[in-house]
């Protein structure tokens, strides 16, 4: 049984997190990660890639999704606006296709949830997506996140509108 565990980002990560997210241009995760967005950042050489990354140390609120050890993805989390609020925003991205559909990114939903709630003083945390984006959503409810708001058709995507919608969950006790 393969482990699943949220880590920092290591040296090793560098040529995966790069694959993935500057050497390929419109890999497919972004077609579910707003894709709507269309200031995607553009491919970028490998060595200029890590001179960035290099310069910046691994963040508290950034981890790496890490399969037997193996980069497959990354969560982050943010305090939404005023800090001191006890409210955080969460994101999840696995990058390889043949990673999704089988548990991997409901469990790391749920491990960066306790996470979070360990890690932070969090009250409530929310996560974004959009109506399309199905998978999304079925993990967050699986993982105990429920669906607190809906704005219909605020996204224009492939020439259609869809919802934005925000889940979230308390801490409990």
């Amino acid at each position: 049984m393969p482990t699943l565990t949220l880590r920092p980002r290591l040296p090793e990560d560098l040529p995966v997190l790069w694959q993935w997210t500057r050497a390929i241009p419109s890999p497919e995760w972004q077609q579910w990660d707003g894709p709507y967005f269309t200031n995607k950042p553009g491919p970028v050489p490998f060595d200029d890639y890590v001179q960035d990354m290099q310069a910046r140390p691994p963040q508290p609120h950034h981890r790496i999704i890490a399969l037997d050890g193996q980069c497959i993805g990354q969560v982050t989390r943010f305090e939404e606006a005023p800090a001191g609020g006890d409210w955080w925003e969460l994101g999840i991205v696995i990058y390889d296709p043949a990673h999704w559909g089988g548990g991997l990114g409901r469990e790391a939903l749920r491990q960066w949830t306790d996470l979070t709630f360990t890690e932070t003083d969090a009250h409530v945390l929310t996560l974004t997506t959009w109506s399309g984006n199905e998978r999304m959503i079925r993990s967050a409810a699986r993982v105990g996140y429920r669906e607190c708001g809906r704005v219909p058709e605020a996204r224009a995507w492939q020439g259609q509108r869809w919802d934005s919608v925000r889940l979230a969950q308390l801490r409990h006790g």
